[in-house]
């Protein structure tokens, strides 16, 4: 069976959502995924790995670092 943690990092990402306010209208539109805002000011991208791994490039084209 499959570590969970693994599955999570593949279908989702976590950030500050005040990082994703410029591009979160892109994001949405370009991509099939949801964002959440979770607690504190921390929003989840939620997609399937596919989506995810795309994301993190277009957020790193962005200038966001998800390190």
């Amino acid at each position: 069976m499959p570590d969970p943690r693994t599955l999570r990092d593949s279908t989702q990402i976590v950030l500050p959502c005040d990082l994703l306010e410029s591009v979160r209208d892109d994001l949405e539109a370009e991509f099939v995924v949801s964002v959440h805002r979770a607690d504190r000011g921390t929003c989840r991208i939620i997609g399937s790995p596919v989506e995810i791994r795309a994301v993190s490039d277009f957020l790193a084209r962005q200038g966001i670092s998800l390190r």
